[in-house]
């Protein structure tokens, strides 16, 4: 099946705005994660689909975009169960990529970042347990946040891993961007970001072009930001190690069940994954979760004093659609090293479409103290007022 876009064409949706607001005019999506009232979230699968009945609930992040004037107009794809970071669904098909075209779109909001891309919606709402706002949002050439942990309701909505699992966004623009987060988010009462500091790991896994790009665009201040000397939190491959076994514990918890009574058929990568979660023990799970939190204190040191880390979003631009198993793999290993750092800390990450490879366009990301996502909203929208 090939998709002429990222909307769940069997299954339309459309809501008209309940209220005005500062959202008046803008049309948005929904992963398919995001219950919806008296409609089926299968989350990218369609035996989930077929076995679950409709919502009771509609999610509280939908209600409060559509009571501030926004127009829900339908549901996008995701990868299956949410498990994947390249948005191929092998009952479904891969959402096109407006900025790559022979290029994945980036999961597992692949259908959310395809829509926003191709300026279908205003803006699309998706989830990020291990970059699946941030990697899309890199991919697609767009605006993505992944929020503090924690920080945006997610009551009536699908989890993959409840400990990482975040509500996020995308748009073309910062300003849009910015809008929806201040109808979600709270005010911010920290300490107000005055330093970026570049991630000296992830620069280094990214390249040097990146890297040189990255250090260009910060030098001469950064939305009135200074340039501080880069931080090193050692090995990245340390946060990967803990992230992936706490993350495939729970996602077995959740899941496993489900999967054991039906044994739904997967595609590559995500039967693989499902397989080693099913092996992981409890012992292993509070182990993994240890060192996540050793490594989520070490971060959220380095951010304390309004401190903004940044790094490149992903290591790439978006992998060919017929890349080899084994360069996906490779990767997805590299981008994962980079994104579990925000992950791991539960901190606020906002990637920005503002680098570039041979291929086409990849994020710079900014991650900020915990609850700092406002004000990283506004330090992007001031860049872009110049």
């Amino acid at each position: 099946m090939k998709l002429d876009n990222g909307f769940l064409d069997f299954d339309p949706v459309h809501l008209a705005p309940t209220g005005h607001g500062p959202l008046d005019g803008l049309r948005f999506a929904a992963k398919d994660v995001y219950d919806i009232a008296g409609t089926i979230t299968g989350i990218g699968h369609p035996l989930y689909r077929d076995t679950h009945a409709p919502a009771e609930h509609t999610s509280p992040v939908i209600t409060a975009l559509l009571a501030a004037g926004a127009e829900l107009v339908g549901k996008t794809h995701t990868d299956e169960l949410t498990y994947s970071l390249a948005g191929q669904n092998v009952h479904y098909g891969t959402p096109p990529n407006p900025a790559v075209p022979d290029g994945i779109p980036g999961g597992s909001s692949s259908g959310s970042a395809s829509v926003v891309a191709a300026g279908l919606v205003d803006f699309a709402l998706g989830s990020d347990t291990g970059g699946s706002v941030r990697v899309p949002a890199s991919y697609c050439g767009i605006y993505g946040l992944r929020p503090t942990h924690g920080l945006v309701d997610d009551r009536h909505s699908a989890h993959l891993a409840k400990s990482f699992d975040t509500l996020g966004w995308f748009a073309r623009d910062a300003a849009t961007l910015l809008a929806v987060g201040q109808r979600l988010l709270p005010t911010y009462h920290g300490p107000a970001p005055h330093r970026l500091r570049p991630l000296s790991e992830a620069l280094a896994m990214a390249g040097d072009d990146l890297a040189g790009q990255l250090h260009e665009l910060i030098a001469d201040g950064f939305a009135g930001l200074s340039a501080g000397e880069p931080v090193s939190l050692g090995p990245l491959q340390a946060f990967f190690d803990a992230f992936r076994p706490a993350q495939a514990f729970e996602a077995w918890q959740y899941f496993g069940d489900w999967i054991t009574e039906h044994r739904p058929s997967f595609g590559p990568g995500i039967r693989e994954r499902f397989a080693a979660a099913s092996a992981i023990t409890p012992a292993q799970a509070a182990e993994a979760r240890a060192a996540c939190d050793a490594l989520r204190r070490k971060v959220r040191e380095q951010v304390a004093d309004g401190t903004v880390l940044c790094l490149p979003t992903a290591p790439t631009s978006a992998i060919p659609l017929d890349a080899s198993d084994a360069a996906v793999d490779e990767v997805r290993l590299r981008t994962l090293c980079m994104t579990a750092v925000a992950g791991t800390a539960g901190l606020p990450q906002l990637s920005l479409p503002l680098l570039h490879d041979e291929r086409g366009p990849v994020g710079l990301s900014l991650i900020g103290p915990p609850g700092s996502d406002l004000a990283l909203l506004q330090l992007a929208a001031r860049r872009e007022n110049g």
